[in-house]
């Protein structure tokens, strides 16, 4: 009742005061524009109500250049803006603490990440958070993200404190250089964009070339890798085939000794070798077409490698079963020796046998314009006669003086008287 007269007595007031009622309106007003602009405020520049749920997260740096708690530096997770960071303190090792407060309920693990960047040319820093993972265990709000996890940005001036006097001064002129040269820029640069345009217009054709190249190079690469594979993947048969072939070896190194005493008593071998070498010279001749016809026979040839394989497989049995009859070779042809020498001694006297068949040839040849006669006329060797009559006969020849003729005709060699 008493709260109630007070009211009464108030409102009252400002009925009967002149102007009162009025001033107290406008206060009241203005009073609810400030909550409501400092709202907006509040809304543009982050932060949450005092009420709200809220992480914090602390991480140490070597060196924080750049950042001002007090100007509310932004937090990011995945390029989103979460919190701000709101304090930040050296230690006793020379490093910096950051304290960060995300405005909500966020999970942070102990392989956590924070990069502190510059956002603009203004050196402005941000914080970039990666909250980890869940299998690392969440972090603790008395933990803090170790420095190992946590990366700072480069100043220029760091870059150019390890530069040298002169270095410092080449470089200052350069940018001075370069802000020349950039001045005229709208108008210079069109130019030499457009012949640069050009320039990798005409080089389209080299880059594609180099492109084909490449993914040809890559099938080649791929080629030999499943060519490998394949030869990886015939182990057993390598190594059969590797056995073969040194058993073959072994056994041929066996019968080296044989085989060489078995030549040796081969007489005029390396004759005939010498002879069939030159005829090989005419074979060489044909090699090229044989060798066309092996180009088109090559699609049989891996079926007969498949079987030749197989034989390999058996060549040293084969050569374990022939070496008894190379070791009774060697028997047969030493028994071979006496007949050969026999022969060398018939053929011996054959040659002064027949040494006399030219100069026989030629007297024969002397003859053989008689005997030709004599065969023509004759009509039997032991008779007496042919179909002309008795076969003496005889030739009368008289020579006549001056190497004068007979006349054909009566009158012929008479003078004229």
């Amino acid at each position: 009742m008493k709260n109630r007269s007070w009211f009464s007595a108030h409102l009252e007031r400002l009925k009967t005061v002149p102007g009162l009622g009025r001033d107290v309106t406008a206060l009241t007003v203005l009073i609810v524009l400030g909550v409501i602009s400092a709202a907006i405020i509040k809304s543009y520049l982050g932060g949450a109500a005092p009420w709200s749920d809220q992480t914090t997260v602390k991480a140490e740096f070597a060196q924080v250049p750049g950042l001002n708690p007090k100007s509310q530096n932004s937090v990011t997770i995945a390029g989103v803006k979460v919190g701000s960071v709101t304090e930040a303190e050296a230690t006793d090792e020379g490093t910096a603490v950051v304290t960060m407060t995300l405005d909500g309920n966020y999970d942070v693990y102990k392989n956590a990440h924070a990069v502190l960047r510059p956002k603009n040319p203004l050196n402005e820093m941000q914080l970039e958070l990666n909250p980890g993972t869940k299998s690392a265990g969440r972090l603790k709000d008395s933990d803090v993200i170790p420095i190992t996890q946590t990366e700072r940005p480069i100043q220029a001036d760091e870059i150019l404190s390890h530069l040298d006097e002169r270095s410092q001064a080449a470089l200052t002129d350069l940018l001075l250089e370069s802000d020349v040269a950039l001045a005229r820029a709208p108008q210079n640069l069109p130019p030499g964009l457009g012949a640069t345009s050009d320039t990798l217009g005409s080089l389209q054709p080299v880059v594609k070339e180099l492109a084909t190249r490449r993914e040809r190079i890559a099938t080649l690469v791929t080629a030999l890798s499943d060519i490998s594979a394949a030869v990886g993947q015939n182990d057993e048969r390598i190594t059969k085939l590797a056995s073969s072939t040194e058993q073959t070896l072994s056994v041929l190194a066996e019968s080296d000794t044989a085989l060489r005493a078995s030549l040796k008593n081969v007489p005029g071998l390396t004759t005939q070798l010498r002879t069939a070498l030159t005829s090989t010279q005419e074979l060489t001749k044909q090699l090229d077409p044989t060798l066309k016809n092996l180009d088109s026979a090559s699609e049989e040839l891996p079926p007969a490698l498949t079987r030749f394989q197989s034989t390999i497989g058996n060549l040293g049995e084969t050569l374990d079963s022939a070496k008894p009859v190379l070791d009774k070779a060697t028997g047969v042809i030493a028994d071979l020796r006496p007949t050969v020498a026999d022969t060398r001694t018939s053929l011996g006297e054959l040659r002064t046998v027949t040494g006399r068949f030219p100069e026989d040839t030629r007297t024969v040849m002397s003859y053989l314009t008689d005997v030709n006669a004599f065969v023509y006329n004759t009509s039997s060797v032991f008779g007496a006669g042919d179909v002309n009559g008795g076969i003496i006969r005889g030739h009368l020849i008289v020579p006549l003086p001056a190497a004068g003729v007979l006349p054909n005709g009566l009158d012929q060699g008479r003078g004229e008287n």
